[in-house]
């Protein structure tokens, strides 16, 4: 894929308050479907939300011969050259083809991660030392624990390709936002659009919850008709002024 350019502070800003919920509404509105990735949870849940730009890795079926423990003795074993090749800002977002038995990745890769300023952990297989990613200063999203090492079931193949990931198809730089209800993943050329539109409904969503709390019925309320569209901006500008 062509590279694409940085993500803007504006964007990220936007994506830190916006809900996955309200996400994946925006996205279906551009008709996508198939944006939240299945299965895949908060293990340290977040007071904001996570958000960053995919940097891939892929794993294969592991095989007797080629994953054995030592092969961790090489600092170019591909697990371990992608933990080294993640950018700052970025989210490391690992294709586990959903299989559980055995951890994608453990607690010393993780603070390595942050110390390199990931911003994200996000795999739809397990993790291992689940108890150190629980206080992990790093935002982190699997299926399950584990404690069993990723070679028992898997083979790290290659980094920063299109990859699977809890059934969503996620290319390298799409922007991953993770709250406590999951993860969704944005296409990169969507983004911008998607933030702002996604900031409009967070607010005007703030307003008729507010109304519905007050008790009023949700007809005429939500979706919202005309009048209360009119109170609506009435409230944004009281509130700007």
């Amino acid at each position: 894929m062509a590279e694409s350019s940085p993500l803007s502070e504006e964007a990220r800003r936007a994506l830190r308050r916006a809900s996955t919920a309200t996400l994946t509404t925006q996205l279906l509105a551009r008709g996508l479907r198939n944006t939240f990735l299945h299965g895949v949870l908060p293990l340290n849940p977040l007071q904001e939300n996570m958000v960053g730009e995919a940097f891939t890795l892929r794993y294969i079926p592991a095989r007797e011969d080629l994953d054995v423990l030592s092969v961790f003795q090489d600092y170019d074993h591909p697990q371990r050259r992608a933990v080294e090749s993640v950018q700052p800002g970025q989210v490391l977002v690992i294709d586990a083809r959903g299989k559980q038995r055995a951890a994608s990745l453990g607690h010393i890769l993780g603070t390595r991660l942050l110390h390199r300023g990931c911003t994200g952990v996000v795999t739809d297989g397990s993790v291992r030392d689940s108890a150190g990613f629980s206080t992990l200063d790093l935002p982190t999203f699997a299926a399950s624990p584990s404690a069993n090492t990723n070679l028992i079931q898997h083979h790290a193949v290659d980094m920063q390709l299109p990859i699977a990931c809890g059934e969503v198809a996620v290319y390298p730089g799409d922007v991953m936002v993770g709250d406590r209800d999951g993860v969704v993943c944005i296409p990169r050329h969507l983004v911008d659009d998607v933030a702002a539109a996604a900031a409009e409904q967070e607010r005007l969503e703030e307003f008729v919850l507010s109304k519905v709390d007050s008790g009023a019925p949700l007809r005429g309320t939500y979706p919202p008709d005309e009048a209360t569209r009119a109170e609506y901006q009435r409230w944004v500008a009281s509130r700007e002024s």
